[in-house]
Formats: structure tokens, C-alpha cells, sequence
């Protein structure tokens, strides 16, 4: 064990060469040399400290839900916050959760607690930091819609940002541009309601889900951003896509805007099916659908 290893493992639990298969949704990619779970704050600024002095790479994960990682191998540290960073309470109507919390739990646990607001993000499946980062949303609603302030570590500082310092956007949140920053925890408003009458529109959503996505297979969910002409997945099929496989990639014959994996996909197959679906849908269209899905360890 070298020192950077040992040192390492003093701050939280420590796994080495760890593939991206088991780190994303997408089950495709190459492989992580260390995977951290810090056990607190202070061993989170610690692993920031420790990769700064050593000069080491680090990239904090949700749940993997939403990236595309490449086959290399990532010679840095991949920081998770689900494992002990995941606590929440409410405080009158407001849902307190740091990062590491799955906003499904959250969605579940507000409702059986009367709480209306999360049933949108009840089939999200990532964690609040992952869907703060990318302001997650379905059904219309974002997580911009409920969250009131977001608590960030900058550098050595921790802030609360409100909503509107937050520069919640379509897909996009001030923290795209700030990779430095990470995201600890947020406030969430929520309402007073009926339990049953939330499950209620959480179970037809659910079902709703299961008939039109590709939910038994590894995905990442909706590829490409919509537009405002077409929604992405029109254009997908104006171009003729649909069942469209590269090597082990597939655009999902269920809904054209998942691109699968049926087995054995790398991550060049997925991402070399969703370049060419740019070009064809630029050159016919001349529209240039924008990528919802973040990469992670490309070159270019």
C-alpha cells in the first residue's frame, strides 16, 4: 500500500480499481483507480486536501446516473457522498438532505410524511447533488421549482446559495460552470398533503414510466436536451434511428431519446451512437441537439 493509499483510507471507505460498470447507470466504461466514501465533512476537505498536495485528479459521483464515462483508465479519485453524507429531516416545511441522499427516498419519505412537491423526482434515479448539478426535472417541474438554497463548499469555505445564486437553468445550474465546487446540501420547500393522494400520482407516473421508457436495460435516461421545435427524440426518428446499434449501443425502440446498453457496450459505442445521431439530425435539419448526458474522462 503506498502512501497516498494509506493516507487515503484514513478518511473515509476506500476501494481501488473499481470499474465504471459498477459506478454508472450505464454499466460501460473503463476503470477508477481509487472510489472514496467520505465519513464526514472534515474527511471530505481532507480527500480535497490529500489529492491537492499529492497533484491527483478527483471527480465527485452521484449515482452515475446521468454520465457517460470513456474506456480509459481514470487515474484519480472518484468521491461518493451516498454512503454516509445522506442524512435529512424537516424542519415545519422545509425538507433539510445533504447531497449523498437519493432524491427517490427523499420523494418517498416526504410523502408518507404528507408532504407534496418531490413527486416529480419519484422516478429520478439519482442522488439531490447529482440532481442539483444538472437541475434534474420531469413532468415540467425542476428541482429549481422547490429548492430554496443549496450548501456548497468552496474551497475551504461553505455557503448557502440562494436559489437565484444558483443560476438554475434548462439542464444546466451555476455548478457546470464551478466543477471546483461541491455540492453539500440543500433546502427543499415543500407543502401539506395527503399521503394517499400523493402516492396516488406517484404510482400512475411509475406506470406511466414503465410503458415508455426503456427501463429494464442500462441507460442514462434521456440523452439529449429538448428543443423547443421538436422534442429531441422527433428528431431521432425523423432521421430513422429508432432500434438504430452501434457495437453494443442501441437507441431504445421504446423511446428514441435512450441510447441502451444490450450487454457489452464500451463507452465509444454509446458515444460514437450519439455523434452520429449530431450529424445526421445537423445535416438534415441543420439542428444541433445538445448532449444532456455529461461525458467524464474523455480526451476531447
Amino acid at each position: 500500500m503506498n502512501d497516498f493509499t494509506y493516507k487515503l483510507r484514513q478518511f473515509g471507505d476506500v476501494e481501488e480499481n473499481v470499474s465504471f460498470t459498477r459506478l454508472t447507470t450505464y454499466k460501460a466504461g473503463g476503470t477508477a483507480h481509487y472510489v472514496v466514501y467520505p465519513r464526514s465533512l472534515f474527511d471530505l476537505q481532507s480527500v480535497l486536501g490529500l489529492c491537492a498536495e499529492n497533484g491527483v485528479e478527483y471527480k465527485v459521483f452521484g449515482n452515475g446516473s446521468n454520465i457517460l464515462c470513456s474506456d480509459e483508465f481514470y487515474d484519480g479519485v472518484i468521491i461518493r457522498l451516498n454512503r454516509f453524507l445522506n442524512q435529512f429531516h424537516y424542519e415545519n416545511n422545509e425538507l433539510v438532505a445533504r447531497a449523498g441522499c437519493y432524491i427517490i427516498a427523499l420523494a418517498y419519505d416526504a410523502m408518507k410524511n404528507n408532504f407534496s412537491g418531490l413527486e416529480f423526482a419519484s422516478g429520478i434515479p439519482g442522488t439531490l447533488g447529482g440532481c442539483l448539478f444538472m437541475n434534474a426535472g420531469a413532468y415540467k417541474v425542476s428541482m429549481s421549482d422547490v429548492v430554496t438554497q443549496v450548501q456548497v463548499l468552496m474551497g475551504n469555505e461553505i455557503v448557502w446559495l440562494n436559489n437565484e445564486e444558483c443560476e438554475f437553468g434548462y439542464r444546466s445550474s451555476i455548478f457546470q460552470k464551478h466543477p471546483e465546487w461541491i455540492i453539500l446540501a440543500a433546502r427543499i420547500s415543500l407543502k401539506p398533503g395527503n399521503k394517499e393522494e400523493i402516492q396516488k400520482v406517484m404510482n400512475a407516473r411509475q406506470r406511466r414510466r414503465f410503458e415508455t421508457q426503456p427501463l429494464d436495460m442500462p441507460s442514462a435516461g434521456s440523452v439529449f436536451r429538448n428543443l423547443e421545435e421538436h422534442f429531441a427524440w422527433e428528431y431521432v426518428d425523423m432521421i430513422g434511428y429508432r432500434g438504430k446499434n452501434i457495437g453494443g449501443a442501441c437507441v431504445s425502440p421504446k423511446h428514441s431519446n435512450f441510447i441502451v446498453n444490450t450487454g457489452n457496450a464500451t463507452g465509444s459505442d454509446i458515444l460514437n451512437l450519439i455523434e452520429e445521431i449530431q450529424r445526421q439530425v445537423q445535416q438534415q435539419f441543420g439542428v444541433e441537439l445538445m448532449m444532456e448526458v455529461e461525458k467524464f474522462n474523455w480526451k476531447n
